[in-house]
């Protein structure tokens, strides 16, 4: 099936910027090719005249899946806190699909999501990146895992002191980060030594262990829930010890240490910002914070936390950073094409390029506009949401 676009103002978030008037073929389900004017016999046509047209919006940490709406504790399947240390766990067998806020999602122009465990274990379990379309969560698998979330602060402290276990502490939540990944590089070496020395047997399979393979080799990084400032040194710290990659989310009081986060360069998924200063580590919460870090050239990339604030509103997460002195552009690029290189996704998504997957939303006007609506939302060329 083919489905060309015609006369629309296209935000391609790439080289060629912005095309004040042209056209897209797909193909396919992909970007087949992007021209001032396309013909193209047979395919069906969408007229943009007046319209713009984005790449579909991403959102690089939700929890969408994970806690169903309205629904309660039946469909509460995000935190495991029975036990600290949970890498083997993934959010992939954890997803419904079916849940309302998919379609919520995709009628906010929201088409790809990195979702996962919330922050009350050290180690919550494995990330996964999803388009927000379809029935089965295998067929909707971008990148699977795609990051192992870890969590600092008053989160892992506050359930497991009621618990009465440990970490009850900072010093203990980093202690037992550490304790699994010496375990975990324990544990590799052994089984790269037993394949390299026949006499050398392989370790006990250890599941937590051999989920943090990935983790070492750099094939995935560390999501790091921080907040406050010294909790984004404590990540940044453990980190370097064992020489693995890492993402900043939440990052609340980046603006305050901008200066050793440019030092460092490390990604930030900042937000949620839409919310209540309902902890003492969210006390300098503000709108301001992702344009401070953008304008000191760190990549940024704006979240929902979704449920924290829906993920249909991802849009208007990225306006009231805009609102607040972020440059409109460089909101635009932190809930697309930044999103997807933090995530490794953007050889897929991210941007309105040819060979790229379909994934686009077609507006009425700008997205931080209130009163904009969203006409079209396609992924994978497949129309999934038409205005009414």
């Amino acid at each position: 099936m083919e489905i060309l676009i015609k006369n629309a103002k296209i935000f391609t978030m790439d080289e060629k910027g912005i095309i004040e008037k042209g056209d897209i073929l797909i193909k396919d389900g992909k970007i087949h090719k992007i021209d001032e004017k396309i013909t193209a016999n047979g395919a069906e046509v969408i007229d943009a005249t007046g319209k713009l047209v984005f790449p579909g919006f991403i959102d690089a940490h939700s929890h969408i899946g994970m806690w169903e709406d309205s629904v309660g504790f039946e469909g509460a399947d995000g935190n495991e806190d029975s036990d600290p240390v949970t890498p083997h766990l993934r959010a992939i067998d954890a997803i419904n699909p079916f849940d309302r806020s998919f379609e919520e999602a995709r009628a906010g122009g929201v088409t790809c999501v990195a979702t996962g465990p919330g922050s009350a274990n050290v180690i919550g379990g494995q990330f996964c990146v999803i388009k927000t379309y379809g029935k089965r969560v295998d067929k909707m698998v971008i990148k699977e895992p795609a990051a192992m979330k870890v969590a600092f602060g008053e989160n892992p402290k506050s359930v497991y002191h009621e618990k009465h276990q440990a970490p009850q502490t900072r010093m203990a939540t980093a202690a037992i980060l550490r304790e699994a990944l010496f375990k975990a590089k324990e544990y590799l070496n052994k089984k790269l030594e037993a394949e390299k020395d026949d006499e050398k047997d392989p370790p006990e399979f250890d599941m937590k262990s051999e989920s943090l393979i990935k983790v070492l080799n750099k094939e995935i990084p560390l999501k790091a829930h921080a907040h406050r400032a010294d909790d984004i040194f404590t990540a940044i710290r453990i980190a370097k010890e064992f020489d693995v990659n890492l993402t900043l989310d939440h990052v609340t009081d980046g603006y305050l240490i901008v200066d050793e986060l440019k030092e460092e360069n490390i990604p930030c998924i900042v937000g949620p910002n839409l919310t209540d200063r309902s902890k003492v580590e969210l006390k300098n919460l503000d709108f301001k914070n992702p344009g401070i870090l953008a304008k000191n050239g760190i990549l940024v990339a704006i979240m929902t936390d979704h449920p924290v604030i829906p993920q249909k509103y991802l849009t208007l997460c990225a306006a009231l950073a805009c609102k607040s002195g972020m440059d409109e552009l460089e909101a635009l690029k932190a809930i697309t094409i930044n999103p997807a290189k933090i995530l490794g996704v953007d050889s897929r998504v991210g941007s309105i390029k040819e060979g790229k997957d379909a994934d686009i939303v077609i507006y009425s006007g700008h997205p931080f506009e209130l009163f904009s609506e969203v006409e079209y939302v396609l992924i994978n060329g497949q129309v999934v949401y038409k205005r009414k």
